[in-house]
């Protein structure tokens, strides 16, 4: 298997919630401006910045193949892609993105007072 294939099967299968992005886009900020509204385990979530990285293209070609999409985000939640930036606000927008990210056990418990 290639290495970028590699590392992004990897995140998918290690983190509640992975975000394959683009430093730059503006669906990207997006996505990463409505997941910040939630609060996520640091150690559960993670963003792979794949411009300027030498298997961009290969990952890019994987994300099509999996998720039908080469566009960037693509964004991950238990394993699933839920879409790209357009999707990840419509998901908070229609509520169910907090619901998504709880089934996948990617928020922080609040602490008992």
């Amino acid at each position: 298997m290639a290495k970028g294939k590699a590392l992004v099967s990897e995140l998918i299968k290690t983190k509640k919630v992975l975000m394959v992005s683009k430093s730059y886009c503006p669906y990207c900020a997006k996505a990463k401006s409505v997941l910040k509204l939630y609060k996520l385990n640091p150690e559960d979530y993670e963003i792979l910045e794949i411009d300027g990285r030498p298997d961009m293209d290969e990952i890019q070609n994987y994300m099509q193949r999996l998720t039908g999409a080469r566009s960037m985000p693509r964004v991950f939640i238990g394993g699933k892609c839920i879409g790209g930036g357009d999707e990840t606000v419509a998901a908070h927008k229609n509520k169910t993105l907090g619901a998504m990210l709880e089934q996948a056990g990617a928020l922080q418990q609040q602490e008992d007072e």
